[in-house]
């Protein structure tokens, strides 16, 4: 009776045990120096997540990171499914997701980590390369229709305007800033991925694309170079009437930084981990170590700066 009893308890302790390092799926926990998980972010941050989490593997070999590229709309239902860990998003939560969340007794956590800028790109073949917000909307509510009815619009033609996706964050971002309801009756094209936009753009002079900054912000990058050939990334000013072409401002470093370029946007990591995993240590990664250092690197405004240290020499002796 006696040896049937410890039997029972050491049998106890292993499924305490395998409880305890295996999840519902029945695979290993996953703790910030390795395991495997999957993460989803719109595709217009690409180029960032790529070398956010190709850094992060780098230090940590035995980690890996599935990335799921895709409208931000998808990617956020993929993390309200529970099939994505975390997602790269320009907002938080609304109530409704934060409820659907709860009603899975799940966790949520969010961490502001860059400043975005939304850019608008030309072909060097049009010459209107600046743009004031208000004809912006002018634009999207259809009241201008031809680049020649842009101040001092060079270009003659019908205007269209060149998206990567429906439900993705560039579109989304654009009706929200803008207060659109409706774009049915918009010259409108779903390229189908920031790069597709940018290769649209080249092509036609009539066309007017929106991308995400970071796909061709990275100056140390062959590939971000050779996407920036042959088109412009227009000025955008505040003002109704700009005084000078200093009020135009681009969404690079310069002009993001006191949100000096009016078409900045936030950009966030949302996780659901409800312990000490992987998308933690990629989050910790990103806000206390050399996070901010890839981000500034990728042409964004990074939340926390990686701090710089200098050496001053006076030649004098103190």
């Amino acid at each position: 009776m006696r040896l049937k009893a410890i039997g029972l308890f050491a049998c106890g302790l292993i499924s305490v045990f395998v409880l305890t390092k295996c999840n519902s799926g029945g695979e290993s926990l996953d703790n910030p120096r390795q395991g495997t998980i999957t993460i989803a972010s719109d595709e217009s941050f690409k180029p960032l997540v790529n070398a956010l989490t190709n850094a992060y593997e780098g230090i940590y070999p035995s980690t890996h990171f599935k990335i799921d590229y895709k409208p931000e709309q998808e990617a956020i239902r993929q993390l309200l499914n529970d099939s994505a860990r975390i997602i790269f998003a320009t907002r938080q939560l609304n109530e409704k997701e934060l409820e659907i969340i709860k009603r899975q007794k799940g966790s949520q956590k969010y961490q502001h980590i860059a400043t975005d800028g939304l850019a608008l790109v030309i072909s060097k073949g049009n010459a209107d390369s600046l743009i004031t917000m208000s004809e912006i909307q002018a634009i999207l509510e259809g009241r201008i229709k031809d680049w020649s009815q842009l101040k001092g619009g060079n270009q003659r033609g019908l205007i269209t305007l060149v998206f990567d996706n429906a439900n993705a964050s560039n579109l989304n971002y654009i009706l929200d800033k803008f207060k659109v309801k409706d774009i049915s009756k918009l010259r409108i094209i779903s390229a189908g991925s920031n790069e597709k936009v940018i290769e649209d753009v080249r092509k036609d002079p009539l066309h007017l694309g929106f991308i995400g900054v970071n796909w061709i912000s990275d100056g140390h990058s062959l590939a971000s170079e050779e996407l920036s050939k042959g088109i412009h990334v227009m000025g955008v000013a505040k003002k109704v009437n700009p005084d000078s072409l200093s009020d135009y401002i681009q969404p690079f470093q310069s002009g993001l930084e006191f949100k000096r370029y009016p078409l900045f946007r936030d950009l966030y990591i949302i996780s659901r981990e409800g312990y000490s995993g992987l998308g933690g240590g990629l989050m910790t990664y990103i806000a206390r170590d050399v996070g901010g250092l890839i981000i500034q690197k990728m042409g964004l405004l990074p939340t926390i700066p990686y701090p710089r240290e200098l050496e001053v020499t006076t030649g004098k002796n103190f």
